[in-house]
């Protein structure tokens, strides 16, 4: 994506920033024409109050931002799309946001999918750099970001399987990581029989998406992330409604590339693996049938419930894999169930954790930049709904509570105990576009995974004799 960003300027209009609070006492400092021009433009005082400042030539002299009391990164969201083409600058005597920050939450603010528009939306304000801000790290989270919403929100006709493993590729290629892709019967022979019974029905082939980066020695770090390119719900196929948006369903595995993308570019001591199970849930002759008995790379057998809770079979093959390196962190990112959506609504995603600590540093993570989520119980009593009678586990109770626990309880059968491992249910999609957040794809959590991984590595290394 295109920032919006310029180092320098002869020239550039500032932008005062004026905590809520204050607001009125700012007012009455400026001279009665300025006053009568910004009661006359309409704003009042509350944040989020954008107003231009006029010069004595009649041009615009400048803008003034109003921000709540305890601002973030996404009251900066609006600036350069609401501010009319010039450059601008921040100017003021208080720092609310760091200026990584806030040129975080101007950057995100400037995406737009405009791949299929033959208009493209004219050049909009372009802003210096906040003085004092880490550029290389704000580049890397706005691209990242960018990333994964331009693959969630692209069409499941141009976001295959094989687009998906090619979107891995470029990101592999660009930081020198390495990429094994393992496609169609070949999961079989390679023993991943839950990705190759999900996907099999398409004619796009399923694949396994491996991507390995980092020093073999430093600590080990794998994301697991949720690619059904497309979920027709398979035969028990799901209502027109419901496939609408289905496109979005790999946002989990957009979301971890997101989270390698910043991983890398910052250069953390890690070793860093990245599976995404990638498949496209549909119908035909070879699709997988409910009531089904599959077997896992675990080795344990699965009754199919429902063949519209495909995202937990797929995640399971990765998952045991992913486990099988002890990495000291793993985390996946799915869509996985809608029972998430009703518990906590659309822009707070569902964590599972199975160990206190690692949980801990998620949630500060989040609250620390702005990521937010929610944690759920990993509650034993629930997993006696998973009980099959034919088969080690069943994929989806019969029941019609507490769907997104035994969802997770699922997940967790495929997670050893002793590997740190958080789960994230998410809806990867913003319904209503927000500052810094337009209407589209987003990689929820992924700022939030990034600064816990971070924060972790850290510790890490101040421990280290």
């Amino acid at each position: 994506m295109s920032l919006p960003f310029v180092d320098r300027s002869s020239s550039s209009l500032p932008v005062q920033l004026v905590a809520q609070p204050r607001w009125r006492t700012w007012l009455r400092e400026q001279s009665a024409a300025r006053r009568g021009w910004i009661k006359s433009s309409g704003v009042a005082g509350n944040a989020g109050d954008l107003a231009l400042l006029p010069g004595r030539d009649g041009k615009a002299a400048g803008a003034v931002l109003v921000l709540p009391g305890q601002p973030t990164l996404w009251d900066y969201g609006a600036l350069a799309t609401k501010l009319p083409a010039s450059t601008w600058r921040l100017a003021s005597d208080t720092a609310p946001v760091s200026p990584t920050d806030a040129a975080v939450g101007i950057g995100l603010g400037t995406w737009r999918f405009e791949r299929y528009r033959s208009k493209k939306a004219k050049a909009g304000a372009r802003m210096l750099w906040p003085e004092g801000a880490d550029k290389a790290r704000a580049r890397a989270i706005i691209e990242a970001i960018g990333m994964a919403r331009d693959l969630i929100t692209t069409p499941s006709s141009d976001m295959g399987p094989a687009e998906l493993a090619a979107a891995a590729e470029t990101l592999a290629k660009a930081h020198g990581a390495t990429l094994k892709v393992i496609v169609g019967d070949d999961l079989v022979k390679q023993n991943y029989p839950m990705v190759h019974a999900v996907g099999r029905a398409s004619t796009r082939a399923p694949r396994l998406i491996d991507l390995t980066w980092g020093n073999a020695g430093d600590p080990k770090v794998t994301l697991v992330g949720k690619g059904v390119c497309f979920d027709t719900g398979g035969l028990d196929l799901k209502p027109a409604s419901g496939m609408l948006n289905m496109k979005k369903d790999m946002g989990g595995a957009a979301t971890v590339l997101a989270v390698a993308a910043m991983v890398m570019a910052a250069k953390l001591p890690v070793r860093l693996r990245v599976l995404v199970p990638a498949v496209e849930n549909s119908v035909s002759g070879n699709a997988f049938r409910p009531l089904d008995v599959v077997p896992t790379r675990k080795g344990i057998t699965v009754e199919i419930g429902n063949t519209d809770a495909e995202g937990r079979l797929i995640l399971c093959d990765a998952l045991h894999e992913g486990a099988s390196d002890k990495p000291t962190m793993m985390v996946d990112c799915a869509t996985l169930t809608g029972a998430a959506r009703v518990a906590l609504g659309t822009d707070l995603p569902a964590l599972f954790c199975n160990d206190d600590t690692l949980a801990e540093d998620l949630l500060a993570a989040g609250r620390q930049v702005t990521d937010p989520m929610w944690r759920l119980p990993l509650f034993k009593g629930y997993r006696r709904l998973l009980d099959s009678k034919v088969a080690d586990i069943n994929n989806a109770p019969g029941v019609a509570f507490g769907g997104a626990i035994t969802a997770a309880l699922y997940l967790q059968e495929f997670v050893p105990d002793d590997v740190p491992w958080a789960h994230f249910d998410m809806m990867a999609w913003n319904n209503t576009a927000k500052p810094g957040r337009p209407e589209g794809g987003e990689a929820q959590a992924a700022r939030a995974i990034f600064a816990a991984i971070e924060k972790r590595i850290a510790k890490v290394e101040a421990t280290a004799p």
